[in-house]
């Protein structure tokens, strides 16, 4: 028997402490993130737009099929980096895709990071309370 060849394209995303891999498989548009759908891994509709920016703005969102495993972080960041996995994966299927993603900034990565915290300091800024007195 045969075995159907199917096309992969990679692409791995950061943003602060999450890292997501994301795999793009020519498909119908599902969108699979630790082996749950988009739907019942993201409970706001704001982070299920953010991931979906990259295949909306290149209109291959009914071509392919996303998997994506993401771990660290917080659910915000989880999303962006799932994002950039995408935009990333996308400039790798196809170079024309790389203007459109890149105008719109899906292929920067986000470099904030939480500030470290500091000796004498309770948080990396937040000092404690003076009294001269």
């Amino acid at each position: 028997m045969a075995k159907k060849e199917t096309i992969n394209f990679y692409g791995t995303g950061r943003r602060k402490n999450a890292i997501a891999r994301v795999r793009l498989i020519e498909g119908n548009g599902k969108i699979t993130i630790n082996g749950k759908d988009i739907d019942e891994f993201f409970g706001l509709e704001t982070l299920k737009v953010i991931v979906r920016q990259p295949l909306t703005v290149t209109n291959t969102t009914a071509k392919y099929d996303v998997i994506a495993s993401v771990k660290g972080g917080g659910f915000t960041g989880q999303a962006g980096a799932i994002r950039h996995g995408i935009a990333r994966a996308l400039n790798e299927a196809n170079i024309e895709y790389r203007p459109a993603l890149k105008s719109n900034g899906f292929l920067t990565r986000d470099p904030r990071m939480k500030e470290r915290k500091k000796y004498g300091l309770k948080k990396a800024r937040k000092a404690p309370q003076f009294s001269k007195r």
